[in-house]
């Protein structure tokens, strides 16, 4: 899978905030003691990485409920492949939920964190923003900030799958 720069993207707070969340179940995944945990961690790290960048795209939608998927495919087409990889786990991420034995393998599991993580990474380079920013909460907005958007300048770099 192959991702494409774009010219600019403004990072938000919703952004960095839900990228943050990313990273914390990414962790979570990582440190999972069941394989079924370990799966749905990386999932939720992928679908609130996938929801930064859909952050920076927002849009009414007065349609019905959309999948996350759907939209990140749709706003976000450099996305594409990853959206229809990480789609197609949703069902497993609910019979993990469900606690259905057997729903994934342990090799899925971790096969599922390092895309997630390769995700997450790509997600950061294309806001612009560092791996290693979090922001919890309780952080106070500068009053310099227009509109809480921080207008980054994407890095030059292209990474693939």
């Amino acid at each position: 899978m192959t991702t494409q720069q774009q010219q600019e993207v403004s990072a938000n707070l919703a952004s960095i905030d839900l990228l943050s969340r990313a990273l914390r179940s990414l962790d979570a995944s990582i440190t999972a003691t069941s394989t079924n945990e370990k799966f749905i961690a990386a999932h939720l790290a992928a679908l609130r990485a996938a929801a930064a960048l859909l952050a920076t795209h927002a849009q009414p939608n007065s349609r019905r409920p959309t999948s996350v998927w759907v939209l990140l495919a749709k706003r976000a087409p450099e996305f594409a492949e990853w959206a229809n990889f990480f789609a197609a786990g949703a069902g497993k991420r609910v019979a993990a939920e469900a606690g259905l034995a057997g729903a994934v393998t342990a090799r899925e599991a971790d096969d599922l964190v390092r895309e997630a993580h390769q995700f997450i990474d790509l997600v950061s380079d294309a806001l612009g923003l560092s791996r290693q920013l979090t922001l919890s909460q309780d952080v106070v907005t500068p009053k310099s900030l227009s509109n809480n958007v921080i207008t980054l300048k994407p890095q030059s770099s292209k990474r693939t799958k």
